[in-house]
């Protein structure tokens, strides 16, 4: 019983990472990092989970969420953009969330161009901002996939 309790609630947590790692207001890696270290305490299946790979796993998803954070601002002022074209890139997300895939994909990018344009920078200099926010937007995606597949691998690997 508590086995299955267990591994139900991992699963949730895994699932709900996932979905996390598509919507901003959710920490999606460290939640699926969660379900991992909950199956360690699974009784049938403890002995399968390592605490090594279950406490790199955890220092790899702390640096993935530092670097999503890190990356999009990185990226904006790599490329000399300001604060507004951050934010920009930011409620761009938000916004472009409730317009499907499409819209988390370009919303960042028509925010931080947005916000560019508000602070009083020349059209041109405001879409090399917004690509330099869409740039790191990007990479912080995908660093939290490749995070979710190596999650995801051991999850499945210390189930079966």
């Amino acid at each position: 019983m508590l086995d299955s309790l267990l591994i139900a609630l991992a699963i949730i947590l895994l699932i709900v990472g996932i979905i996390g790692s598509v919507l901003p207001v959710l920490p999606g890696p460290p939640l699926s990092w969660l379900g991992l270290l909950i199956l360690k305490f699974v009784p049938s299946i403890h002995d399968h989970v390592s605490w090594k790979v279950i406490i790199l796993l955890g220092v790899f998803t702390i640096i993935v969420t530092v670097l999503d954070n890190i990356l999009p601002i990185w990226g904006t002022k790599k490329v000399g953009g300001n604060n507004k074209v951050v934010l920009g890139a930011g409620i761009g997300f938000v916004a472009g969330f409730w317009f499907g895939p499409l819209g988390i994909i370009l919303g960042p990018f028509v925010g931080a161009l947005i916000g560019g344009l508000i602070s009083g920078t020349h059209i041109n200099q405001a879409f090399k901002h917004a690509s330099g926010a869409f740039i790191g937007f990007l990479a912080g995606v995908v660093l939290k996939f490749v995070n979710l597949g190596v999650l995801m691998f051991y999850f499945v690997k210390f189930l079966i």
